[in-house]
């Protein structure tokens, strides 16, 4: 399928997420000129921290952007998984075996949260603890995955099981991977249902939001920060900077540390329930073993596929996105070349030099940032964490506030090596390294 007939007629260059929650334009008539707390940024890092400030009695002013939500906290897969990247044996050269088990420790914190926050606080969001499926792309990676699963995990249970290729059938209806691993505690959630459920329990714990208001500098004082945004100057006691991939010039320290990278995703039209069940008799979420990642799931009405994947280095027009994830898409499941495309979106991931978030403090400058590509639960985690810290009640500090927050020389912002990067990804893929 090509050109003009790969689109609904009613296609949305837009998140499906939109569908049900437009990201909100949330103004203030007259935003008080000082408060206790400005968070920078209105997604789920920001909207968690300022849920324990305000609720500790700091008053608290959210400045955002754009409409609240706009960024990859309505852009995202709404996969929810234990969000660390390396591996024990990596961490463990880098830091250690104390520090590598407490990072993988904050992985599983990081889905524990989840589970409280939404039960907590009954957040209707569609959160299940539905499992993901990690398909080997290549035959010796099923290998890999099978001594994996079966040497366990160092630091805790994950109760993961093999599914073999012949018994493909009961995971996906595809012959595309060769097997793969079932990671059963993984969730998923309704991206257009969490964020504005939490940006409600932020209004009430008594937090102001103000959106529309692109901050251009932060200026420290001798006792405190002042806030500049395009129309205002705010004062405040702290700071809290959380906006991750759309962090910018605004903090050119951090600027230096985190890699925007596109991340695009579509929705397909509706599908019919027999083909749906044929192709996903389960609700997994689901990744696979390449380095340019592929991750996908059905709509929580398992009525759409929502696909997304690293397909481009620079391009922003959805169309021209939806083309490439509509090819790889059908690349795993022919049966689907028919199928149209409804919605397509992207949204900037912030990638870190050493795969892994990062949170800390500078003088009343509190930040995370760095979820690459496993944002849900750790944004929304650390985002607690430092909303606490904040407010003075966090105890010890995190285990990825520990390590060194690296960059790299020459680098101050523009991606310049995701080019050859990518070209060397897509050779490993091919290879299985």
């Amino acid at each position: 399928m090509k050109g003009a007939d790969l689109f609904t007629e009613d296609f949305k260059p837009e998140p499906y997420w939109w569908e049900t929650a437009e990201p909100v334009d949330q103004r203030i008539a007259n935003p008080p000129e000082e408060s206790d707390v400005i968070v920078i940024g209105a997604g789920y890092t920001g909207l968690n921290a300022a849920l324990q400030t305000a609720r500790e009695g700091f008053s608290t002013l959210i400045l955002d952007a754009e409409a609240a939500g706009w960024g990859c906290s309505t852009r995202n897969g709404g996969q929810v998984s234990t969000s660390i990247k390396p591996s024990f044996s990596v961490l463990e050269r880098r830091y250690g075996s104390e520090i590598a088990t407490d990072i993988l420790k904050e992985g599983q914190a990081s889905l524990d949260y989840m589970h409280r926050l939404v039960g907590d606080e009954r957040l209707d969001c569609g959160f299940r603890e539905v499992g993901r499926f990690h398909g080997a792309h290549l035959p010796h990676l099923y290998d890999k995955l099978a001594k994996e699963c079966e040497a366990g995990h160092p630091v805790w249970n994950t109760d993961a099981f093999m599914v073999p290729k012949a018994e493909m059938a009961a995971e996906l209806g595809t012959d595309a991977y060769h097997g793969g691993m079932v990671f059963p505690r993984h969730c998923s959630i309704d991206v257009g249902k969490y964020h504005p459920a939490l940006l409600k329990r932020v209004v009430e714990a008594g937090a102001l939001v103000q959106s529309h208001s692109p901050v251009v500098s932060i200026e420290r004082l001798k006792s405190g920060f002042v806030v500049q945004t395009q129309a205002r100057r705010f004062k405040a006691g702290k700071v809290i900077l959380a906006t991750n991939g759309y962090s910018g010039p605004l903090s050119p320290h951090h600027r230096r540390r985190i890699i925007p990278i596109g991340s695009y995703v579509i929705a397909t039209e509706e599908i019919s329930k027999a083909v749906m069940d044929r192709l996903f008799p389960t609700n997994r979420v689901i990744s696979d073993t390449r380095k340019l990642v592929y991750y996908y799931r059905l709509s929580p009405d398992r009525k759409r596929v929502l696909f997304g994947g690293r397909v481009s280095l620079n391009e922003t027009d959805p169309r021209k996105s939806a083309v490439k994830l509509h090819r790889d898409m059908v690349a795993l499941f022919p049966e689907l070349r028919d199928i149209r495309v409804s919605h397509s979106w992207m949204g900037f991931v912030g990638y870190t030099f050493d795969a892994l978030a990062h949170c800390g403090e500078d003088r009343g400058l509190y930040y995370a940032m760095g979820y690459c590509g496993s944002g849900v639960g750790m944004a929304s985690y650390l985002g607690m964490r430092i909303g606490l810290k904040a407010a003075g009640r966090e105890a010890a500090p995190s285990a990825l506030e520990r390590i060194s927050f690296p960059t790299r020389p020459l680098y101050g912002g523009n991606p310049w090596f995701l080019a050859p990067s990518v070209l060397l990804y897509r050779l490993r893929d091919k290879i299985g390294i």
